[in-house]
């Protein structure tokens, strides 16, 4: 009989830590994704109110502003990794989310006079600030999750992403169209930020050995948990691990997942940052139904997350599927269906309203299940390295964002042209379908060979020890009389 493990309280603080992280990612997505609904306020205030200034943006402009987040983000995805190695989660998340917090701030003073330039210039550096994030967020899962609760915590953390969208699309058009007008969704958006930093002051830790409030039983079942599967040797601060680059940059498992990340990154980033432009354009919804429609599908993929959270948490806990199983075939789901949902939505039109908002929430809901499938699977290939990875990941799936929109720029020159978006979700279609099955066939999500702290030590030494032998076969290939001499010695010894 097995004895029960101890894991201390039911609501231990690897949740508290989980639920922290989930905040965070709630915060710094409705600074980053408040854009694509008051782009729309800004340049059209009949539909939202017209005491405040309105501009006039071309789709070229507006597609510019939306993407330069992005242009930013990709820059300090890697100093993320590394500031998390060397200073720890704590101090990285509170710069990156403090820093962004108080530029969205400041469009409201400086797009009056600086113009949608100014816009591009506050969101570049908003994005060098996020940027930091992610990096941090699965190092700090990879401390703090026991294996058997990876999939869980990991899951929950990241719910924040559709939440985050949800609050950015929901609570923005309403504030929008409110006596706030549109600079109340930066003040807002910005107080968030700046509270969930105190809170993160307080109740942040690195790694569970460094948190004021962890019980010792939980403190025990963690690091138990997490260094079951090392040699003594190995467990020591992830900061004096050396990255393997070259064995990162040759391994077959992180480039299915780079490659399924980045096309993962196409279609999600085009219906969040366009589909306010599209239900207005051609949906014909004015601002504020425009607002709670481009919700309901986020409401949708938050639903849909916990869904996928328990059902795969019964198959896992119970033994029915494999983690490899199930993150293929979450996956598969997340991706494939929307692929043809995406299809369907650009032959659409004003008349069909109902059915296109169903289209988008079963797009947007069903494709939750990326998070599960993909996302994490940083952390199956390598927990010493997850912040490493996700900088990796993260920098390159967010080269996508950039070009989504400016990519809209170039085929929808009439926003009202349903013909042009058709174009646009075929292509995105596309991109899902053959992400997923490069992932499905070359995806692994077992800790990968250089993952062990002590992996560049023992192939320098196996590098040393076969320099040798070939060293040695040659002299004895130039020598062979030394050779012939050698063996007539060892006959007579014997």
């Amino acid at each position: 009989m097995t004895a029960e493990i101890n894991k201390g309280p039911a609501l231990g603080q690897r949740h508290v830590q989980a639920f922290l992280l989930f905040l965070s990612i709630v915060c710094n997505y409705m600074a980053k994704f408040n854009a694509g609904v008051a782009v729309v306020a800004m340049t059209d205030s009949e539909n939202t109110n017209p005491d405040f200034p309105e501009y006039d943006w071309n789709e070229m402009e507006r597609s510019y502003i939306l993407s330069s987040f992005f242009w930013g983000y990709i820059m300090t995805q890697f100093l993320g990794g590394w500031l998390c190695r060397r200073y720890g989660a704590r101090i990285t998340m509170f710069i990156s989310t403090i820093g962004s917090a108080l530029l969205i701030l400041l469009p409201p003073v400086c797009v009056s006079w600086g113009g949608w330039e100014a816009y591009c210039v506050i969101r570049v550096c908003q994005g060098l600030f996020q940027g930091l994030l992610f990096p941090c967020i699965h190092a700090h899962l990879a401390n703090w999750c026991p294996v058997n609760e990876r999939n869980r915590l990991g899951a929950l953390a990241n719910t924040g992403i559709d939440c985050g969208t949800l609050m950015a699309m929901f609570v923005s058009g309403q504030l929008a169209a409110s006596s706030m007008g549109w600079p109340g969704i930066f003040y807002i958006s910005s107080v968030f930020g700046i509270v969930w930093c105190v809170i993160w002051l307080i109740f942040g830790a690195n790694t569970p050995r460094e948190c004021k409030f962890i019980s010792e039983a939980e403190l025990n079942y963690i690091e138990t948990s997490i260094n079951s599967n090392r040699k003594v040797e190995e467990v020591k601060a992830k900061s004096q691990i050396p990255v393997p680059w070259r064995a990162i940059w040759t391994s077959v498992p992180f480039w299915a997942l780079m490659i399924v990340r980045c096309c993962q990154s196409w279609g999600y980033s085009t219906l969040q940052t366009e589909m306010p432009a599209y239900m207005n354009g051609v949906l014909l919804m004015d601002m504020k139904s425009n607002a709670i429609y481009s919700a309901l599908p986020y409401l949708t993929s938050w639903v849909m997350a916990f869904v996928y959270l328990i059902v795969c948490d019964i198959l896992l806990t119970r033994k029915i599927m494999t983690l490899t199983g199930i993150r293929k075939t979450v996956n598969t789901l997340a991706l494939w269906i929307p692929a043809f949902a995406l299809i369907g939505i650009g032959f659409l039109d004003s008349n069909q309203k109902t059915l296109a908002i169903v289209l988008m929430c079963a797009d947007v809901g069903i494709n939750a299940g990326s998070t599960i499938g993909s996302t994490i699977n940083t952390i199956d290939l390598s927990p010493n390295h997850a912040g490493i990875l996700m900088g990796i990941v993260n920098t390159a799936s967010n080269v996508i964002p950039i070009l989504t929109p400016l990519l809209v720029g170039i085929i929808v020159k009439d926003n009202h042209d349903r013909v042009q978006w058709q174009i646009v979700f075929i292509i995105s279609a596309v991109v899902f379908f053959v992400g997923n099955l490069i992932y499905i066939i070359f995806g692994q999500m077992t800790n990968q060979p250089w993952d062990a702290a002590d992996f560049l030590d023992t192939t320098q030494a196996t590098k040393l020890q076969e320099e040798g032998q070939q060293a040695k076969a040659i002299e004895a290939s130039q020598n062979p009389s030394t050779t012939s001499d050698n063996n007539i010695e060892k006959t007579e010894t014997s």
